[in-house]
């Protein structure tokens, strides 16, 4: 690993949500610039108009290629050229539009590996649909974008607690048919992959929730966690992975039991967020695992109803980056002395190889050129 500083890509989101509010709240502190180098994707039109009307002093310097990108400084990445009418807290398909621009450009320059790790302000998920976007959110737009034919699997998390969910964006009434065997066993491999690499922890403990009330009262309130779930924690625990449960989801938060936890697996959305952010409160990260790329974002919306006020608070987003960056190194120490070690084997031996070719014989000289000298004298 060097010293270097992380080149974070930021797209802008929704323009008519809070997403330049936070980022140029974030970056009016000085500081964030000796920790990581920002590339915005998104519009200098948007960024000045919102700086103007929130009254903040936060400078950045126009490029139109992230290779311009400079240490030092906040880089806004020009990612369109037409105007964008801003009318903050409206949803309008401009704002969508304009986010997917942005979006869709920083994938390109993924591929391209002119960053190294991203961190998307919210969008809105229906304005923002097109014929270049048919997803549900970010996290199964970037999967199907860069993932490489990995699984995502979305993590909410601060300092006290990771949640994973099995299901993400899905009707309610469609939640219990994915709540299968291989569903959750899948994700909660995933899920323990990404505690040993992403955030370096050796044997972690997860959790699994159960689905129905009361676990399901051995089959009287549903039979998805003896049918599916019980069988997935065994299957787990026989390849060696630490998961216990199924724990009910009201009396697990409830009682506090998820701080004995490295990781917390949910069947759906709103069972594992709703409890999430009401604890979590203002430092929460949604972080993509799974994938390549490493991607986080603030655990909040794009806030129309105080959007152009003011009022946005940017702990979150600073998390955002802060996570990020964590995350990126953690991959590239966990990875480090897991590269494959035959190169590095072979050319070791051929250079005792290369030693002993040549070293050997000069010393045997060096050798009878004394003895004939003792001889000598």
């Amino acid at each position: 690993m060097n010293d270097k500083l992380t080149r974070v890509a930021i797209t802008h989101g929704d323009t008519n949500g809070i997403g330049y509010e936070v980022i140029l709240k974030t970056f009016a502190d000085p500081e964030m610039l000796e920790i990581c180098t920002p590339i915005i994707y998104g519009s200098p039109k948007v960024a000045a108009y919102y700086r103007k009307m929130l009254g903040l002093d936060t400078g950045f310097s126009i490029i139109s290629r992230a290779e311009d990108a400079r240490d030092g400084r906040v880089n806004l990445l020009a990612t369109f050229d037409e105007e964008v009418k801003v009318e903050a807290g409206q949803p309008s398909r401009e704002a969508g539009e304009a986010a997917l621009k942005a979006l869709d450009r920083a994938m390109t320059d993924y591929r391209a590996e002119l960053y190294d790790v991203l961190v998307t302000a919210p969008i809105n998920k229906k304005n923002i649909q097109s014929k270049l976007f048919k997803f549900c959110g970010h996290t199964e737009y970037i999967e199907d974008s860069v993932g490489e034919g990995h699984k995502a699997l979305m993590i909410l998390m601060n300092g006290s607690m990771r949640v994973a969910l099995v299901t993400t964006h899905l009707p309610i009434k469609d939640v219990a048919q994915a709540v299968t065997r291989e569903a959750v066993a899948e994700k909660a491999r995933i899920f323990h992959n990404s505690l040993k690499r992403d955030f370096r922890i050796s044997n972690p403990r997860i959790a699994v929730l159960a689905l129905n009330p009361h676990a399901g009262d051995d089959g009287l309130i549903g039979n998805e966690e003896q049918e599916h779930i019980i069988p997935a924690i065994n299957e787990l625990a026989e390849s060696g992975i630490q998961a216990f449960g199924p724990y009910p989801a009201d009396g697990f938060f409830g009682s506090g039991a998820y701080t004995k936890f490295d990781g917390i697996l949910a069947m759906y959305h709103d069972q594992g967020l709703a409890p999430f952010k009401a604890l979590a409160v203002d430092d929460g990260v949604n972080f993509t695992a799974g994938l390549p790329i490493v991607r986080t974002s603030p655990d909040h919306g794009t806030a129309y109803d105080i959007a152009g006020r003011g009022e946005a608070d940017p702990g979150s987003f600073r998390h955002a980056i802060f996570t990020a960056i964590d995350i990126y190194r953690n991959r590239a120490a966990y990875d480090e002395p897991l590269a494959d070690p035959l190169p590095k084997l072979y050319h070791e031996k051929r250079d005792e190889s290369e030693k002993s070719r040549f070293n050997i014989p000069k010393a045997k000289e060096q050798a009878r050129r004394d003895d004939k000298q003792q001889k000598a004298e």
